[in-house]
């Protein structure tokens, strides 16, 4: 279904948390309708800036500790970390332009 790799609860940490460069956590599940709206777009994104930001998805139902902690209560919330905090919060689905805007920060 993606291209983006996925990250689960005991990966968080290292993979997210602790890493040099900006990362997206696309929090969603299978049954989520406006998950798999944005899904390609996010996937599309990941090929074209995937070099400035790390793409990865998280799926709330098999990893239920990290989207708590966050407080994610709606999906598709897309997050975006850096130095180990959330820098942007993005919930619900949204156009590739309306995403693009979002990131602009961390793709310049």
């Amino acid at each position: 279904m993606s291209n983006m790799a996925a990250v689960t609860d005991a990966e968080f940490e290292s993979q997210v948390l602790k890493s040099e460069k900006p990362v997206l956590v696309d929090f969603w599940a299978e049954w989520c309708g406006p998950c798999r709206q944005v899904s390609p777009i996010l996937d599309e994104l990941s090929g074209e800036h995937g070099d400035k930001i790390t793409f990865l998805k998280m799926n709330v139902d098999e990893n239920p500790v990290t989207p708590s902690s966050y407080r994610v209560t709606g999906i598709p919330t897309i997050n975006v970390y850096q130095g180990g905090e959330v820098v942007k919060s993005i919930v619900g689905a949204r156009p590739k332009a309306a995403i693009l805007k979002e990131l602009d920060d961390f793709l310049a």
